[in-house]
């Protein structure tokens, strides 16, 4: 009955794991051990409490997990003829957080209804210490694919998870315990940054969704022709796995297109705090702020050598307040490296201050000097 009401309440595929230790704790502390989280501390801070979901809810018995397929086809963006940012489809629509929550919020209830008031629940999407994919395997729904995403059988790993924990001993669903990667390599080979170090390894300081959300500071020089025009996250070791060619679009209205999953580079540069919080208020690229998004535009922009952009480039790079946005319009220029935008980066040298700026600058003359 638990089951079917989550698939009532909109989840694709839900399961039910113990509710016990993870058993892929030790891989997740040798991850921590070679220092792949980069700097996402909070997965180092909470480690201990991701050791068992008792830590979380003392008395359970259970961990429900559901999962929301996000796929929407490419063809459903609008077309335009303006140079675009690339945005990872899971943030195309409605903050998936909030969609899930609902819904797990709305299963417990349920599950109170149906038992009475002694049922205690803890729900969970993606912000909780829990190693949710572990959970989901032991449930039944999938398995660790290669790019290290949780890959269903039947939808494949456009998936969104969340997890429910309860003090309700309800049965579990047999785990998952095969991989259907095979020798398939197609993801490892097609990550432009080489972030999958290996099969089902992920150093996350080099994943574009890493360097483009979770980085608060400079991108690394040397990656950032790497990214091309990705201003959101990444899709690209999900878009060429096979178990994704039938990928079959949403049930979800929430995660249907809205205006931010596809925009306007030249636009973005010109976002105020205000007209940011605005646009995103709702949106995952909220995570970001204002003046990540417009560090990750200037990187798509100096990738795309787009001339139009230099005005706005030169905009920011006199008179922007961060000096990460100024460091990373500077590399820009120096990509497009047009006479007007090498002018402005050597005015911009004569009166800048911060010392990471001028450094970026005198490289990105030298660069240009020396195609």
């Amino acid at each position: 009955m638990v089951k079917q009401r989550g698939i009532e309440l909109g989840f694709d595929l839900i399961g039910i794991a113990p509710a016990q230790q993870p058993l892929t704790y030790r891989y997740y502390e040798q991850w921590l051990s070679r220092k792949f989280h980069g700097e996402m501390g909070y997965m180092e801070r909470r480690k201990e409490e991701r050791k068992d979901v008792r830590n979380l809810l003392p008395d359970a018995k259970a961990v429900i997990v559901g999962a929301i397929n996000y796929f929407v086809p490419d063809e459903c963006l609008p077309e335009t003829s303006e140079p675009r940012g690339r945005v990872a489809r899971y943030a195309w629509g409605m903050d998936y957080h909030e969609v899930l929550l609902r819904k797990l919020e709305a299963l417990l209830d349920y599950l109170r209804a149906l038992l009475g008031d002694w049922v205690k629940g803890k729900a969970y999407v993606d912000t909780g210490p829990i190693l949710e994919r572990d959970f989901a395997v032991q449930a039944g729904l999938g398995w660790f694919g290669k790019n290290t995403c949780l890959i269903s059988p039947k939808l494949g790993s456009y998936l969104l998870l969340g997890e429910l924990l309860v003090n309700v001993p309800l049965a579990s669903d047999p785990p998952f315990n095969r991989s259907h990667c095979g020798k398939c390599t197609r993801c490892i080979e097609a990550c432009p940054t080489g972030a999958l170090v290996a099969p089902y390894q992920l150093d996350a300081k080099r994943c574009i969704s890493y360097l483009t959300i979770e980085l608060r500071g400079s991108i690394p020089r040397e990656l950032r022709p790497l990214i091309g025009t990705w201003v959101f996250g990444c899709d690209i070791c999900q878009e060429v796995c096979p178990w994704n060619r039938k990928a079959k679009p949403t049930r979800e209205e929430a995660f249907k297109p809205r205006p931010w999953a596809s925009l306007e580079l030249l636009r973005l540069l010109e976002l105020t705090e205000e007209e940011f919080r605005e646009l995103f208020r709702h949106s995952p690229l909220k995570r970001t702020k204002r003046w990540g998004l417009i560090r990750n535009a200037c990187v798509a922009l100096g990738n795309l050598r787009e001339i139009k952009a230099v005005p706005l480039l030169v905009q920011l790079l006199h008179n922007d307040p961060n000096p990460i946005v100024r460091e990373h319009a500077a590399w820009a220029l120096g990509r497009i490296a047009t006479e007007e935008a090498l002018n402005e980066l050597r005015k911009a040298l004569e009166v800048e201050t911060d010392e990471t700026v001028r450094q970026e600058i005198i490289l990105s003359l030298n660069d240009a000097r020396c195609p």
